[in-house]
């Protein structure tokens, strides 16, 4: 397919506002066109293959965001809405590092959590028939947060919990399957359970308390859990036809089926999100690491040592794991051109989150790669391709 000049580009100094998604889309970034034309051109052909029907992207290097566009429908239909910049998209485990991560985050830089609090001082219930031998007493913060708890991966809790308490309670009595810390099993559960936990430090729930201190301070006015209503049809595209559980197609509430009966928030998915707001997160996280580039200043939300906590490595050996956030490991779907002093995640639904705090570079990839249905892996071939091209072309 032919490559178009890209619809937008905003160039913005680390820390200004961009343009609310309401305002006119100004081209600000002379070149965009062919210095960015190879990632059109995957893009596209991403769409020609139905890896997805559109999605909407954006890049910050040097201090301020180089890219921010769009190409592609809200589904494959011609009558389909265009995707804008600005189109939220339901971004499934970047739940995982946006909200509650940095949650995590902003709680320890406060002082109000210690990544060794075992996670059964916070959640007794999760001790209840467990003996003083059992490995779930010797659970912490941070082996939820590096995935090495030795709990298990994914759980259909809902094929039997059928409200938010009964699913909770599930999670509790899950059995360990490893020695937390001896094995990486990335878990749904333990960031259900996660999410609980800061639930009870911060005495509220975490998608109240992530909107309050960190989503309105620094301008993210279109990341929620549980968007309104009157959004559904506009501004989110549907992630897919569910034909087993919901029977219905699923758009504008969250689809990971747990979070769904949890009631939408939920450690481990439910969020929704654009472009312009992960670029703001992404810019306050390399503003706080010290490369944010030309007219860089201090983060408003985060220091370097919290950044510098939750970008190691953590065990066992091997493991890509941070503490919340994964890193490049062979093979990653961030590419061949992220350095190790890179973080990063995927989400499930089709979105990527990489921001590389050597480089002072961070890359968005949102679309509903699992629209119709969940049977296309083609995305696992763009996201490498996406992420080198950005990175030659920079």
């Amino acid at each position: 397919m032919a490559v178009g000049p890209p619809r937008s580009s905003n160039a913005l100094p680390c820390g200004k506002e961009m343009d609310s998604p309401a305002s006119p889309r100004v081209s600000g970034f002379a070149g965009t066109s062919a210095q960015f034309g190879a990632v059109y051109r995957i893009l596209d052909g991403a769409v020609a293959a139905r890896a997805f029907p559109g999605c909407a992207f954006g890049v910050f290097a040097g201090g301020q965001v180089v890219l921010q566009d769009a190409i592609g429908r809200f589904t494959y239909d011609d009558d389909a809405p265009e995707v804008t910049p600005a189109t939220v998209y339901d971004v499934a485990s970047l739940t995982k590092v946006a909200a509650t991560t940095a949650m995590a985050m902003l709680l320890h830089q406060r002082g109000q959590i210690d990544l060794e609090t075992p996670l059964g001082r916070l959640l007794p219930g999760f001790l209840e028939g467990r003996g003083p031998r059992d490995p779930g007493n010797r659970v912490t913060l941070r082996h939820l947060l590096a995935h090495n708890s030795g709990l298990p991966g994914v759980v259909e809790f809902f094929k039997t919990a059928t409200t938010p308490d009964s699913l909770f309670q599930s999670c509790l009595q899950l059995p360990l399957e490893a020695e937390p810390g001896a094995r990486v099993e990335y878990s749904d559960p333990g960031f259900i359970l996660l999410g609980k936990a800061l639930d009870v430090v911060a005495a509220e729930n975490h998608g109240e308390w992530v909107r309050r201190e960190i989503f309105a301070p620094i301008g993210m006015p279109q990341t929620a859990f549980r968007p309104a209503r009157e959004q559904t049809g506009s501004s989110i595209p549907p992630t897919e036809v569910d034909l087993t559980f919901r029977h219905r197609r699923i758009q504008g509430e969250v689809q990971d089926e747990n979070a769904w009966v949890i009631g939408g928030t939920a450690g481990h998915a439910g969020l929704f999100s654009s472009v312009p707001d992960l670029l703001r997160l992404a810019g306050e996280i390399l503003k706080a690491g010290g490369n944010c580039g030309a007219g860089a200043g201090a983060s408003s939300l985060f220091e370097r040592r919290t950044i510098d906590v939750f970008a190691m490595r953590q065990p066992p050996k091997g493991s890509s794991r941070a503490i919340g956030w994964d890193t490049p490991s062979e093979n990653s779907m961030s590419g061949r051109r992220f350095s190790q002093h890179s973080i990063g995640h995927l989400g499930f639904s089709g979105c990527s989150l990489w921001i590389d705090l050597e480089a002072g570079i961070a890359v968005v990839l949102l679309s509903n790669r699992t629209w119709p249905d969940r049977k296309s892996r083609f995305i696992r071939r763009v996201w490498p391709e996406f992420h080198d091209a950005i990175r030659e072309a920079l």
